[in-house]
């Protein structure tokens, strides 16, 4: 098998948006003839955390899906719907927060997503954000779903 083409040594056929809207699409064609795609998307400057300590680090998208795939168990049917629900997740926390955000804020947007997506990935999640101690929390959080008091 030979070498990969390179992007500078090739010419752009055809461009446009992908399907996720977020990403173009080039067909490309080397200078050997051979034809390939690519994809490009916006990279935007990184979201910046501040932590109850006061520390700051950098957003770590693995994280949050880590989080949300050991809170919400099963009840997600794939790591694709996982990745969805963090994909709104990031961006409302874009829309909402300029560049920098708390722990608190990431955990509300979460569950602000999981309300509309999932009800029992919603209120396992909550479990853990909010730290429920007993079975009463989970009444309350069920109620105030319901719209009950």
């Amino acid at each position: 098998m030979g070498s990969l083409p390179r992007i500078g040594d090739s010419k752009v056929l055809e461009s446009r948006e992908a399907d996720d809207g977020k990403t173009i699409r080039r067909r490309r064609v080397s200078v050997d003839g051979r034809r390939f795609t690519t994809y490009e998307r916006i990279e935007l400057p990184p979201l910046v955390v501040k932590k109850r300590s006061g520390n700051r680090e950098i957003f770590d998208r693995d994280k949050l899906i880590m989080s949300v795939r050991r809170s919400v168990g099963k009840f997600m049917e794939s790591d694709l719907e996982v990745e969805d629900v963090v994909d709104k997740v990031v961006e409302l926390l874009r829309i909402t927060y300029d560049d920098e955000v708390t722990a608190q804020q990431i955990g509300e947007a979460v569950l602000d997503v999981l309300a509309s997506h999932n009800e029992v990935a919603y209120v396992r999640y909550a479990s853990v954000f909010m730290k429920f101690q007993t079975l009463d929390d989970f009444e309350k959080i069920l109620r105030s779903r319901k719209g009950v008091k």
